[in-house]
């Protein structure tokens, strides 16, 4: 892996696609567990989450699942603007339903916080969190994701999903902004 460069600013390797995949499996193999007997909905996260949710959605062939997608912003550039916008709404009955909502990363965690409040309020049987990344350092919400890919320091990162204003999301590997 080498290092790439967005916007002036250069990354380093981070973590490997082939690693991702792996841990990815073992989270499939965790939901379908969990899972077993319900029909849960995932609920992708767009745009970020959208390559981490066709994966962990195909590892969880042994149950029976739906997948939708959601769309919210609160980042510009590199930071969190504190400010969560929905862009495109859910359009499922939720009811009585479990909801596996896919995220791309949980840091602040103010996006999925908000996400859970407005999903409670449609009665679903159960909310569960699942998220490629998680950055506990800069959690700032009580909010905890049942099933996390890899737990990492508060720095940016971009790759698998992951962006600098739209760039980068089509990289395989996951990589991390290069202290000077």
């Amino acid at each position: 892996m080498k290092q790439v460069t967005y916007e002036g600013l250069t990354f380093e390797p981070y973590i490997t696609r082939e690693t991702i995949e792996a841990r990815i499996k073992e989270l499939g193999k965790d939901i379908m567990r969990d899972c077993a007997g319900k029909t849960p909905l995932f609920l992708c996260v767009l745009n970020g989450a959208f390559a981490f949710a066709a994966d962990l959605f195909r590892a969880c062939e042994d149950i029976d699942a739906e997948i939708s997608f959601i769309r919210l912003k609160s980042y510009e550039g590199t930071g969190s603007t504190g400010v969560v916008k929905e862009v495109l709404g859910l359009h499922e009955n939720i009811e009585g339903r479990t909801v596996i909502i896919v995220e791309d990363i949980v840091d602040t965690g103010n996006t999925i916080a908000r996400l859970v409040n407005d999903l409670k309020a449609k009665n679903p049987a159960e909310i569960k969190i699942a998220t490629l990344l998680f950055k506990p350092e800069a959690l700032q919400c009580d909010v905890r994701p049942d099933y996390v890919g890899f737990s990492i320091p508060k720095k940016f990162i971009l790759g698998f999903g992951l962006d600098l204003n739209g760039m980068a999301r089509n990289l395989g590997d996951i990589y991390m902004l290069k202290e000077d």
